[in-house]
């Protein structure tokens, strides 16, 4: 086997959104330029060269739109403003060409399943039954009844029906009592978002991650919840009957008029369901993020609580497997393992005891950065940011935790129990302020931050890393680097190994160029703390192997197919 010289015709239907390595900031934790304690457009600006440094294609924000932050941003008052507290239109206007002068694309965050109770849609739409907003959100006249149950996310009573007396009707919520949902079944509807999202691409925004996109589509008839979905409401709002094509004529009418990149959040949406959204022959997304392996740690029939007894790798190996296959012909993936509403990676995923974090941290990139998806990555995770574990109800921030809380308070449940165990899943853990250096608040502010920083920061911030030349942060960039060098670690065929084997993780890549030479991978991840033996030529054939990178330092350079991996040891080989 030969090692190609890739060109831009070695490998056919090649696209820069595929190749892209996506570095997610949650802009209020990021860093704060003005002191109030909240990070901020202008803080991002002044950390764009040691963004341009980890060698990422794309950052995407979580939104910075004019909210009155009920959720932290995911409440929108106005879709083209930017939020006081992140700064102005012409600080935007200077991250976005900072960043393309760096080479470097901006997605942004789409809210549209839901906007702000204070949006002037809504208030216009309940200010009686006959404004000509009306019909901008699901409303249900009181002379009907009770409306069907539909639960709610973040309610406090968990219904997602709301009493408004003004017109004595309910509104619909599948989030906050301050998120109503818009009705995307008035075509009027519609048309305001495609014309936003074209406000933005023509501002020059490279992209959109589609917040809860599965759910636009609703039975405005609002049944009972069918049997086959027994209480499964998740399942049930992703299958909307005119999902698709809602998003067909979204791509008709603005997407497809522009090179970006468009992702969907995918929660609820069926393995069947997925080459329908992304499927380049039906025009709808690029991709999506499935939600199958993040109950990995978590209780299975509440997401709320943490449950070491739910860390099956078998279980993990298979779930990434079965989303790759579904891939293989058509459409297109996303992989990774720490966002906004997850726990830390290197906490959840990894294990974050110090004897384990660096090893660990390593290996999850070079899981991500050698799966054939595009990578997503969180920021503070380059430095092994790990859960800070908030164990009172004051320290938090987050509304779903908080209305959890209050509702299990008023139920009279364990109070006790769920901070203990939540402290480990909260979404609170993936928010707390980017660790800098050892100043005070980590370097994020010099104001009482909004949310608390982790103690931690004195030993993990990312000037020790820097300094460190075996820092997670050096080892991040080199596997970006080998990735961008080695297109076969983007499109290359992906195999699994040894399918059962419940602590190593190992597969092949494998790709044929047009040329005819071909290239074979072989990716091995310990995920134990047990020194393990890992026989590859019982499952691969080949003659020798050149190691191209390990978060060990690797002596065996001949090992001839037989591999002893130390704990939460990462290797990935060319094989010869």
């Amino acid at each position: 086997m030969t090692s190609p010289t890739v060109t831009l015709n070695t490998i056919p239907n090649r696209k820069w959104w595929k190749e892209a390595v996506v570095y997610q900031i949650y802009p209020r934790s990021f860093k704060d330029s003005n002191g109030d304690g909240v990070g901020d457009i202008p803080g991002i600006i002044q950390k764009l060269d040691y963004i341009k440094s980890l060698g990422i294609d794309v950052v995407w924000l979580n939104p910075i739109y004019t909210s009155p932050n009920d959720d932290n941003g995911y409440d929108i008052s106005d879709y083209r403003n930017i939020m006081q507290e992140m700064g102005t239109m012409e600080d935007f206007d200077a991250l976005l060409k900072g960043l393309h002068d760096r080479g470097i694309k901006l997605v942004m965050d789409l809210v549209v399943n839901h906007c702000s109770d204070e949006h002037e849609w809504f208030q216009q739409s309940k200010s009686s039954r006959d404004n000509i907003y009306r019909d901008y959100f699901h409303w249900w006249p009181a002379e009907n009844g009770v409306p069907p149950k539909r639960w709610s996310f973040f309610d406090e009573d968990e219904n997602a029906w709301r009493y408004d007396e003004t017109t004595d009707a309910w509104y619909l919520h599948y989030f906050s009592r301050k998120q109503p949902d818009l009705k995307w079944e008035n075509e009027a509807v519609r048309k305001e978002v495609y014309e936003l999202i074209k406000f933005w691409f023509d501002k020059g925004v490279d992209g959109f991650r589609m917040d809860v996109i599965t759910f636009i589509s609703k039975d405005t008839t609002f049944p009972e919840l069918p049997p086959e979905f027994n209480g499964n409401f998740i399942d049930y709002y992703a299958q909307g009957p005119q999902l698709h094509a809602y998003l067909q004529e979204m791509n008709r009418e603005v997407l497809s008029k522009y090179d970006v990149m468009t992702v969907g959040e995918g929660a609820g949406l069926h393995l069947e369901e997925a080459l329908k959204l992304t499927d380049e022959d039906r025009h709808q997304l690029n991709m999506f993020f499935h939600f199958d392996h993040i109950d990995y740690g978590k209780r299975k029939t509440d997401f709320m609580y943490a449950d070491n007894n739910n860390r099956s790798l078998v279980e993990m190996k298979r779930i990434f497997t079965k989303w790759n296959d579904i891939f293989s012909q058509k459409g297109w993936g996303t992989v990774y393992f720490g966002n906004h509403d997850q726990s830390r990676m290197v906490s959840r995923f990894g294990n974050d005891d110090p004897k384990y974090r660096d090893f660990s941290a390593k290996l999850l990139y070079t899981f991500l950065l050698s799966m054939r998806a595009t990578t997503y990555v969180y920021y503070g995770d380059e430095i092994g940011m790990k859960n800070i574990r908030f164990t009172n109800i004051k320290d938090y921030r987050d509304i779903q935790t908080i209305n959890y809380y209050h509702r299990l308070e008023k139920d009279g449940g364990n109070t006790e129990e769920f901070l203990q165990s939540h402290a480990e899943v909260c979404r609170d853990n993936g928010r707390t302020p980017m660790q800098w250096d050892t100043t005070l608040h980590a370097g994020f502010t010099e104001a009482e931050p909004w949310i608390k920083v982790n103690p931690d920061y004195f030993t993990v911030n990312a000037e020790a890393a820097e300094a460190n030349g075996n820092s997670i942060l050096h080892y991040f960039r080199k596997m970006v680097q080998l990735r961008k060098e080695n297109l076969a670690l983007v499109y290359g065929e992906y195999k699994l190994l040894d399918e059962e084997n419940p602590h190593i993780y190992a597969f092949t890549r494998h790709q044929v160029f047009e040329n005819g030479a071909e290239e074979k991978w072989l990716i091995l991840l310990n995920f134990s703390k047990e020194l393990l033996l890992f026989e590859a030529h019982n499952f691969v054939d080949y003659t020798t192997e050149e190691l191209m990178i390990s978060n060990y330092e690797v002596k065996d350079y001949n090992a001839k197919g037989s591999f002893e991996l130390h704990p939460y040891e990462a290797r990935i080989y060319k094989l010869l």
